[in-house]
């Protein structure tokens, strides 16, 4: 997880940003995928004029928290579903 590393999605919701990352290990012979998860602000320093992060969120700002939390969720669980449905039976 770092910036030379993107992440596999980001969902924004004006300055509020939830990134998923992506890593495989292999589990049993078999490739596993495992999930990172970071949520974050970006915010416009007034003294520096410089843009910073920050995980400290107003209260106004958790709807905004809640839709990227929500949508980081649901693509992680229809991701998780589709791999499953892909696997054809034996």
């Amino acid at each position: 997880m770092s910036e030379t590393n993107p992440p596999t999605k980001e969902f924004r919701a004006g300055t509020v940003v939830a990134a998923i990352w992506t890593e495989t290990a292999a589990t049993n012979g078999r490739p596993v995928p495992s999930y990172s998860i970071r949520i974050q602000k970006r915010y416009r320093d007034d003294k520096s004029g410089q843009w910073k992060t920050t995980s400290y969120f107003r209260p106004d700002e958790l709807p905004k928290l809640a839709l990227v939390v929500s949508r980081a969720f649901e693509f992680l669980t229809l991701r998780e579903t589709e791999a499953v449905s892909s696997v054809p039976a034996s």
